[in-house]
């Protein structure tokens, strides 16, 4: 898993690229709880990412979590079609505001 971060006018954007599983999760945990909690506006870019497992749904709850506690807000972009499902049938689309890609987002969040 890579991790890349950039700031966009008031926005952090973290981009995230390859497989997100239990052998990879730690390096997302070790950077998105708290740069949710310090960021007031994050854009999560997970375009490079094709799988999501368990592990790494808890990483992206942990960050959904530390947002919502310091009333910021988490945006995620750019889910691949398998990834998406794997969002629709655990029910996390109707904890992430998500959008189609970057661009999105960033207009999303103003």
């Amino acid at each position: 898993m890579d991790i890349r971060e950039e700031t966009r006018g008031d926005v952090l954007v973290v981009t995230a690229a390859g497989r997100l599983d239990s052998n990879t999760a730690a390096v997302l945990e070790a950077v998105l709880p708290a740069r949710a909690q310090a960021t007031p506006k994050l854009v999560l870019d997970l375009s490079g990412v094709p799988y999501v497992s368990s592990a790494g749904l808890r990483i992206l709850l942990m960050g959904a979590k530390a947002a919502r506690a310091a009333g910021h807000k988490l945006v995620l972009a750019g889910l691949s079609p398998s990834v998406r499902e794997v969002f629709d049938i655990s029910g996390f689309t109707s904890i992430f505001a998500i959008e189609p890609d970057v661009d999105a987002a960033l207009a999303g969040l103003g």
